[in-house]
């Protein structure tokens, strides 16, 4: 009900591809299926976090799950942290049962690590949603501006790296909004990390978000200051890139459609992740995401088709690419 967007943009406005004339490939042969995390992954499109812990999440879950099931789609729920500590609200989040064969990702925020959660509890995460991956979200600032805010981050990278040591499925470590610096990219990789969700700046910002929860016009004010915070997501995506290139990559922060995917997948991320696109989708019905994945697929199926690409490794490693505002690209 409110403008909560970031004050910056994501950076991919500029970005255009090169249109190629002579394709030498048919449409019909170009795909987009991969394998990822042992799960066949038939559209690099991940449905992002959003949502879990109340009934009426659960029919947003339950849709996102049926359309991911019925599309290839990888899906993520939001933090599973209400189902471990309310066992009355866990199912919830489990939706395995509406979708079988998908990547499905639990979620829980890292900071939790330095508040009481073990390696136990990130594994309890996983077991209760029958998960493939964990995601542990990382959102310092979000925190600050709580006034609840849990903001004790020191030490919380050796925890990360505990984790990874010994969850029996892989990690993958994302912001939720401001963006991975090639610092940041580096100690996760260093870590043990399988994967980074860059999530940059240009979708929704959680400062606004928090300006509007705030009680006192003090707390108004401080948010309000961190509209034009952060990285964004173009940029994110080459410092994973350039500082952990090893990992896979997954794109979010702001995009908004199939194109908007498809130049992020161009520039090497694994998936692509859309929120509140498919939010407002499935408040509607589960027919209605199921269309909105299968047109953002089309989108990315036919760029690739019109620069020559086959599939997903020539469409991330060609040059396919450049940027109005840096033509040495």
């Amino acid at each position: 009900e409110e403008d909560v967007q970031s004050g910056i943009g994501t950076g991919l406005s500029k970005l255009r591809f090169i249109h190629n004339a002579l394709p030498e490939v048919n449409l019909k042969d170009v795909h987009m299926q991969q394998n990822l995390f042992g799960k066949n992954v038939r559209v690099p499109v991940l449905i992002s976090s959003m949502t879990g812990g109340s009934e009426s999440s659960f029919e947003i879950n339950h849709r996102l799950a049926q359309a991911a099931q019925q599309t290839g789609a990888a899906l993520g729920v939001g933090s599973i942290r209400a189902g471990l500590e309310h066992p009355e609200l866990a199912h919830t989040f489990q939706i395995r049962k509406f979708a079988t064969d998908i990547l499905l990702l639990a979620n829980l925020g890292a900071v939790q690590l330095e508040y009481g959660y073990t390696v136990e509890t990130c594994q309890r995460a996983v077991d209760l949603m029958e998960a493939d991956a964990l995601i542990l979200h990382l959102n310092p600032l979000q925190e600050a501006l709580q006034p609840e805010g849990q903001t004790r981050f020191s030490g919380l990278l050796g925890k990360i790296e505990q984790v990874c040591r010994h969850l029996n499925v892989p990690v993958i470590v994302k912001e939720v909004g401001w963006g991975i610096s090639k610092a940041t990219a580096q100690q996760l990789q260093s870590a043990g990390v399988a994967a980074i969700d860059v999530a940059g700046a240009g979708g929704t910002s959680w400062s606004q978000v928090e300006m509007f929860r705030s009680q006192t016009e003090d707390q108004v004010e401080i948010a309000r200051e961190f509209r034009g915070w952060g990285i964004s997501t173009f940029e994110a995506i080459l410092n994973v890139k350039t500082a952990a290139p090893g990992l896979k990559l997954i794109a979010s922060g702001g995009l908004r459609g199939g194109m908007d995917c498809a130049k992020c997948l161009a520039l090497g991320a694994a998936l692509a992740g859309l929120a509140r696109p498919f939010l407002h989708s499935a408040v509607q019905s589960t027919e209605q995401v199921i269309r909105q994945i299968q047109i953002i697929g089309r989108v990315i199926q036919i760029s690739m088709f019109a620069t020559g690409c086959r599939n997903l490794d020539e469409f991330r490693t060609q040059p396919v690419l450049y940027h109005e505002e840096r033509t040495n690209q």
